[in-house]
This record gives structure tokens, sequence and C-alpha cells, in this order.
């Protein structure tokens, strides 16, 4: 039976691709892509047949590759980072779901821009963390606004895709003004662009300075939360471990038991003492 794979491609760079991701690749008789994706796997192609369209183009590719499968052929539907990420999984599945077709669909998952950017500049998303898009082509600026005052209280560290084009100029803006309500000025920022490409670039800041700089759509802006800090060129989010351990030695706290919850100190037990 023919199959559709939806394969993640990460970044972009062949090293950072997972061995399933190229295999796929290699054994389809389709590869269907926007035209930069099918160009970065260019090593990989054979003798595949290749379908490339462009920028907005999603639909016209998502169609394309359902029937091609229908056809009876094997097809790779390449994205970058992961295909589930803002990318081509949820419209693919959409379209099966709406039509109740039959199809044998794998999703070969591949590193998102999230964990991409962050690997180039510490941890800064070493605990809960969110992933937002501020591009308003398909979700109204007004349920944007929410998620990040949403994420923002919630001291989420936050990662921003599609963050400025050259049409859209403010939201970034509006973005920052809210995360400003509930972080300091200080709070550590990481701007990535193409990362893990030939015109990658890395630029930290801070949430008061950070949109100064220059950046576009295929940057992603990851902001720290009340807890990150920066150290030399690393911006590192703590998991928690000083509010249990002793880091010199490792020792555990008083009144902490390692493999069971943290016990905070409360204002009664506070007066008590």
């Amino acid at each position: 039976m023919a199959k559709l794979s939806l394969v993640g491609l990460g970044p972009g760079s062949l090293d950072l691709m997972s061995l399933r991701a190229q295999e796929v690749i290699r054994n389809a008789d389709v590869v269907v892509g926007y035209g930069l994706y099918v160009k970065l796997i260019a090593p990989l192609i054979t003798n595949q047949a290749l379908v490339r369209s462009g920028m907005t183009k999603e639909w016209q590719r998502a169609d394309c590759a359902i029937k091609h499968v229908q056809e009876g052929q094997n097809v790779a539907l390449v994205c970058s980072g992961d295909a589930g990420m803002y990318a081509m999984a949820p419209l693919v599945f959409e379209l099966i779901a709406d039509q109740s077709l039959q199809i044998d669909v794998e999703t070969i998952p591949g590193i998102t821009a999230a964990n991409a950017c962050a690997s180039l500049v510490g941890a800064p998303l070493g605990h809960d963390s969110c992933t937002i898009s501020l591009s308003d082509l398909l979700t109204p600026w007004d349920v944007i606004t929410k998620r990040i005052e949403a994420a923002a209280a919630a001291d989420f560290a936050i990662t921003f895709y599609n963050p400025r084009s050259k049409k859209r100029q403010n939201h970034i803006i509006e973005a920052q003004e809210i995360l400003l309500k509930h972080r300091t000025p200080q709070t550590p920022v990481a701007v990535v662009n193409a990362a893990y490409r030939d015109d990658q670039s890395v630029q930290l800041s801070t949430l008061e300075k950070f949109t100064e700089l220059e950046f576009g759509m295929n940057a992603a802006v990851i902001v720290g939360n009340s807890s990150s800090y920066r150290f030399d060129d690393w911006i590192v989010t703590p998991r928690g471990y000083k509010n249990k351990y002793t880091l010199e030695d490792g020792t555990t706290l008083a009144g902490q038991t390692p493999g069971r919850s943290l016990k905070q100190e409360t204002e009664s037990s506070k007066e008590r003492v």
C-alpha cells in the first residue's frame, strides 16, 4: 500500500536530520515540498519525482501529495523543523479527515526551531516553555495576544515563531509590551536566525532592547522566564534544582526528600517559627 510520509527536516543540515527521515526521502517515489526545503535535501535526491511550490501554496502541496498517494506512489512531503509544528501535518490530516480518506500516513519528527535555536544559546528552555507564532495569516491577532498574555502571566519561557516580516513590524513590539508587564526589562532574550544554515546568526539581548535588533520571519525569538539569566554567551533557565539541593556538593536541603514532591515553606509555617 502506498504511504504518505510527513517528513520533518529539522533545521536543514543533513547531520541534524534523522536517519529515518533520510531513508524515507531516498526511497520515495515523489518528494513534495517548498522549493527551499527541497533544495536543502538535494544530496538525497536521485530518481525521485520532485514537486516544488512557493510560499502560501500549502494547500496545493498537501492536495498534490494526497493525490500521488491515491495513485499508488510513496510520497515524502517535506517540511522544515517538525512537520507537526506550524508545518504541513495539521493541514494534511485536516484534508484527510474532511474527506474521510483512507490513506496510510507516517509522521517522521524533526528538530523544531525552538529546540534548534535554544541549543545554540545554552539552556533557555530548561523549564516549562511554550511556542507562539506571531503570524496572523491564519489566526486572529486578538487570539494571539491572549495567548501571549496567558504565557507571560504563567511565567513560561517563550519561543516566538514568525516574529517579524516586511508587512508585519509591530506584532513583536506588542508582544514585548505584554511581556514587560510581567517580567523585568533585563530578562534575557535570544534572537536566532536560520539556525544551522549557512546564514545563521545569533544575537543575545534583553526584553527591553531586543526589538532594536535586525531580524525577520526566519528568526526565532526566545524569551526567558523570571528565573532565566545570562552567563557569558549562554542563557540559562534553571529547572529548579537549587530548591532541593546544594549545587556545590549535591546534598539535599533540609526538609526535602529526593524523589518526592518539593516542599515549600508557607507563610503560616514561617509565622509558627
